[in-house]
């Protein structure tokens, strides 16, 4: 048995449960905190595994991470902070009130609990929605201006700042801004572009594109969990208060460039484009990621055109059922 131990929040959800996946590959010990509110499937096949531990829990309580250890193993290293209301149209649907709570309050007890368990490290998911729309056309670096356009990207900047005040502290923190996933898990999610539009073209065999010029990060949920995972190894004092853009080298692409992805493998789709402006998560931007790989030597494995075809392919071959239900969907985010 190892001695290395993981708790990840929200560990049954997209990331979540690859992530656990890969750290059981590796021989850690994996504590998995989560509410379900998405069901958990996608944790089911590591209930028999020794090195596997469940926990259902919301992370607004406060004794979440205090409560979670299983008879005969140590404090966990690290704790992998996932859990939150992801994306725009769910944080709105909620509201402020309610996403502060569960993103911005939650990560503040989640980090508290942890530190004083004596955790060594404390990873966070953020999110490159942070950076809003880009002024000067020059890709984003981890020293960019913030500039948030949606509730979503408030609530990770307010983390963030908190979190990077306890820098000096014994429970490093290391934080992630996310590119846009895309790609199959065993808790997939249709509500993002690559797997929507797929989704989309498959089901209605059509297609309608807002704000088509509109340029965006995209990185394979694969390599996300490659890059924590090498975070999570890195020399602590290396990535101890860092910040990294955690993404692709050439994945920058417009709405445009995606649609052209779906129409090489579907081309009977008809498009229609309406040049519609919205409120919300209004990015328009060129994502840097040579921090990463100088300091992690990360790169990516897998593009956009992989994700294209892996997620047409769970779909035809009927591996995904019924992908159109709101499991599938953060935006259907309900408090109870």
């Amino acid at each position: 048995m190892t001695d290395r131990h993981v708790l990840i929040t929200g560990g049954a959800g997209y990331i979540g449960s690859i992530l656990t996946s890969e750290l059981l590959r590796a021989n850690y010990r994996v504590t998995v905190l989560d509410s379900l509110l998405f069901g958990g499937e996608g944790i089911v096949p590591f209930l028999n595994h020794p090195n596997f531990h469940f926990v259902k829990a919301d992370v607004t309580e406060p004794r979440t991470v205090r409560d979670s250890f299983k008879r005969g193993w140590q404090k966990p290293d690290t704790v992998i902070h996932l859990a939150a209301i992801v994306g725009f149209p769910a944080c709105q649907a909620v509201g402020r009130q309610v996403a502060w709570k569960y993103n911005v309050e939650a990560t503040k007890s989640v980090y508290g609990q942890s530190a004083d368990l004596g955790v060594e490290r404390f990873v966070f998911a953020s999110t490159y929605s942070n950076y809003g729309l880009s002024e000067d056309g020059r890709p984003v670096t981890e020293e960019s201006p913030l500039n948030p356009q949606s509730i979503y990207a408030e609530t990770k900047i307010a983390s963030e700042e908190f979190l990077l005040s306890k820098k000096d502290s014994a429970c490093a923190p290391l934080l992630f801004r996310f590119a846009t996933l895309y790609g199959i898990s065993p808790r997939t999610r249709f509500d993002l572009i690559v797997n929507q539009f797929v989704l989309e073209a498959f089901t209605k065999r059509s297609l309608i594109i807002y704000q088509r010029g509109y340029s965006r990060s995209f990185v394979h949920i694969r390599d996300v969990v490659r890059g924590v995972i090498m975070g999570i190894e890195a020399d602590r004092e290396i990535v101890r208060g860092q910040v990294f853009n955690l993404g692709a080298e050439n994945g920058n692409y417009s709405k445009n460039d995606i649609v052209q992805l779906v129409l090489k493998r579907m081309p009977e789709t008809v498009v229609e484009y309406k040049d519609l402006t919205f409120g919300g998560d209004m990015r328009d931007i060129t994502v840097s990621f040579e921090k990463i790989k100088h300091v992690l030597g990360f790169g990516t494995t897998l593009t956009v055109d992989d994700g294209v075809r892996e997620v047409l392919f769970a779909l035809k071959s009927g591996l995904i059922r019924n992908p159109t239900d709101d499991r599938y969907r953060n935006a259907q985010f309900i408090v109870q």
